[in-house]
């Protein structure tokens, strides 16, 4: 199985590939403001270059619970600076999370090599003809609702079967829009428009998203529902991130989106040594 991302090429199985976050908003909910300005951005992807990320993915617009959009220009203005000059200076890939066409466009001409479309329950194809003309990588994101709506009432028949359903979907409106399989990465969504108990069972049974030749991407880190179910605030949240992240491999999640980029490393670096020898 591959990835291809532009001029990039991921052949699975292989390790985990840890996703490092550069958030350059004042709102998101784990670390809004720490990074928005450029520099300080561009400095807290070098570091996670550094400590052992292998893709960076850099927003510009918050797409926490309630979040209020962001425009374009604003969005545009945020990302752009940080894209080219990380995508200058770093050899791993260089992601954008946006949910906006014109946003992804940009970044994709000032470096960037994947798009990380946590709105891909949309309906117009604009964005996917970005990634196909771009030969860009593409995660596509399960969620219902948006990010502003969608913890409102979040119902589901079986959301496993739902999600399931929506990648079968998804996976062939992507071809018909130009995007070949071989760009996909699928990420379930956890968090997004989810109940505390959907996520669970999302998590839980992880590997019924295996059978698509296409790889998985998780990302728990620092979420609500870790909250919701054990209590800890926002940055008391890295142990249960970390179990969350080891589980997800021990099932078959090939990318693991991250805050925290050392201990995420290392905790999933050790599950895959310990498999390794169970697998034997």
């Amino acid at each position: 199985m591959f990835l291809r991302a532009r001029h990039f090429t991921f052949t699975f199985p292989r390790p985990a590939l840890i996703m490092g976050v550069v958030n350059v908003t004042p709102d998101s909910f784990s670390d809004g403001g720490q990074f928005l300005d450029t520099d300080r951005a561009v400095a807290r992807g070098l570091e996670l270059v550094g400590q052992g990320a292998d893709i960076l993915d850099v927003g510009g617009e918050s797409t926490r619970p309630g979040a209020e959009p962001v425009s374009e220009t604003e969005e545009l203005r945020r990302v752009i600076p940080v894209v080219e000059k990380l995508a200058a200076r770093v050899k791993v890939p260089v992601s954008i999370d946006t949910l906006k066409p014109a946003v992804a466009r940009a970044a994709l001409q000032h470096g960037a090599c994947i798009v990380n479309d946590v709105a891909a329950n949309r309906d117009d194809d604009t964005m996917w003809r970005v990634v196909a003309e771009a030969g860009a990588g593409y995660v596509c994101m399960h969620m219902q609702g948006t990010p502003r709506t969608m913890q409102a009432n979040p119902v589901y028949a079986d959301v496993v079967r739902d999600v399931e359903g929506f990648f079968n979907d998804r996976l062939q409106r992507l071809n018909a829009s130009g995007v070949k399989s071989d760009q996909v990465v699928l990420d379930v969504g956890i968090g997004f428009g989810k109940t505390l108990e959907h996520n669970l069972q999302l998590l839980a049974r992880l590997r019924s998203f295996t059978n698509r030749e296409r790889p998985l991407l998780i990302g728990v880190s620092r979420k609500g529902f870790i909250g919701k179910l054990l209590g800890p605030e926002v940055t008391a949240r890295l142990p249960a991130s970390l179990a969350c992240a080891c589980l997800a491999v021990a099932a078959g999640v090939q990318i693991i989106r991250a805050h925290d980029l050392a201990e995420t490393l290392q905790a999933v670096r050790m599950t895959e040594a310990i498999l390794a020898r169970k697998e034997k």
